[in-house]
């Protein structure tokens, strides 16, 4: 595979928000619509929240995000791998460059919300390699039986990923 390169994404093109707006619909599969934590599209442009997009010759791969919750802790938003780039390593190298930014940031946190089903086992692993573990609501979040959520202490992260 090409070289992925991951820049912060304008969304002027509309690609990541197509994308995003599959993750959406995908998720009803899942979850009851109240259990759905995935941003809308008109959260896109919040000053709190960044946008990465990870591109392989012009084609979008990926996509995931930051999202500053208070001067100490981020959460990770729209995390999604394009189909065609499944199993290539694109969330694992978004995931690389989004806690680099929260560690340059100063975030003590990152946390995240993702689903239960077996559909969601495959980036809850993701998550477990880079040092995530589960941890109780956090932000605006409530116990949900559909709900898994995760954090990582970055300091103890980027002395691990050195």
């Amino acid at each position: 595979m090409e070289k992925i390169d991951i820049k912060i994404d304008n969304l002027k093109d509309g690609l990541v928000i197509e994308l995003l707006q599959e993750h959406h619909q995908e998720m009803f599969a899942y979850s009851p619509a109240e259990s759905i934590h995935a941003l809308d599209i008109s959260s896109l442009n919040e000053p709190s929240l960044t946008i990465w997009s990870a591109r392989v010759g012009g084609s979008l791969a990926g996509c995931g995000g930051l999202k500053e919750l208070n001067a100490g802790q981020a959460e990770i938003k729209s995390m999604r791998t394009a189909k065609a780039f499944l199993q290539k390593g694109v969330g694992s190298q978004v995931l690389q460059v989004i806690l680099a930014e929260a560690a340059k940031r100063g975030y003590k946190q990152v946390s995240l919300e993702t689903g239960t089903h077996e559909a969601f086992l495959p980036v809850q692993m993701l998550y477990k390699r880079f040092g995530f573990r589960e941890c109780g609501p956090f932000g605006v979040y409530t116990l949900d039986p559909y709900s898994t959520f995760m954090t990582l202490d970055i300091e103890q992260a980027t002395i691990e990923h050195k």
